[in-house]
């Protein structure tokens, strides 16, 4: 049968839960740089099959970064990058490696719990400082890499590393969106040499680019308005959020 006339149904329910948890993701990536699979890929799955959220997912995440693309890359230069790309890289390699080591739910749950101590340590910093200590982004990059083979979550290490290096909202927000430009390549990179990209997702990939269209402008549009005030405050709550779904996926 022709791939054209296999599974082009459309779910007009569906379309609609992706079309809000698209807008939303996109809202929040917009505004903060990270985010997106955090409030997608949890709504989808109750929905979607894990291969086409996951795909989906990063399809979404990286049209977004390239339509963003230039409110980040006259802010962050891809040489300021490149550490934690090589070891992200490098990173994901070992983090399939892990999998085959330790229980896969062992690993998820150490991550949750750094993941909320290290927020909870942000939150409880007070005023912020800029750290810069020799090897930092290496160790960063490696991290989100461990984290990606094994997890498919790369976000936390950068998170913190670009909160705790960049004070700037704008440079923070930039170097995690540049990040995820490459990390969002990557993946699907491996989806489509792994075969596992369907029309189904193409679908509505296609489908759902006016809610990220949409999204995207309200996010940057409150960035611009509020970004110095509440960029920490909503980065904070968004990671937190993040560790602890990433905690209770392990424990449940």
């Amino acid at each position: 049968m022709p791939w054209f006339k296999r599974r082009v149904y459309i779910d007009w329910s569906l379309l609609l839960t992706i079309w809000i948890a698209v807008f939303a993701a996109t809202v929040l990536r917009s505004f903060s740089g990270f985010g997106f699979a955090l409030v997608a890929v949890p709504v989808l799955a109750l929905f979607m099959p894990p291969v086409e959220v996951v795909v989906l997912s990063s399809a979404m995440a990286f049209t977004l970064s390239l339509l963003t693309v230039r409110s980040f890359s006259s802010v962050i230069s891809l040489g300021e990058i490149k550490p934690l790309l090589l070891m992200s890289a490098a990173g994901t390699v070992l983090g399939v490696f892990i999998l085959k080591l330790i229980p896969a739910e062992l690993f998820q749950l150490c991550v949750g719990v750094a993941v909320l101590i290290a927020c909870m340590g942000l939150m409880a910093s007070g005023t912020p400082v800029s750290l810069h200590v020799r090897g930092l982004s290496w160790l960063a990059g490696l991290l989100s890499g461990l984290m990606n083979g094994a997890l498919a979550i790369p976000g936390p290490p950068i998170i913190i590393y670009a909160m705790l290096t960049e004070l700037d909202p704008i440079r923070s927000r930039a170097l995690l969106m540049a990040f995820f430009l490459a990390s969002s390549a990557f993946a699907l990179i491996a989806y489509a040499v792994a075969g596992v990209i369907e029309l189904q997702s193409v679908k509505y990939y296609l489908l759902s680019m006016p809610a990220l269209v949409g999204g995207d402008w309200l996010g940057s549009r409150l960035f611009d308005r509020y970004g110095r005030s509440l960029y920490r405050k909503v980065a904070l709550l968004a990671l937190a959020a993040l560790g602890v779904s990433i905690t209770l996926r392990a424990l449940l």
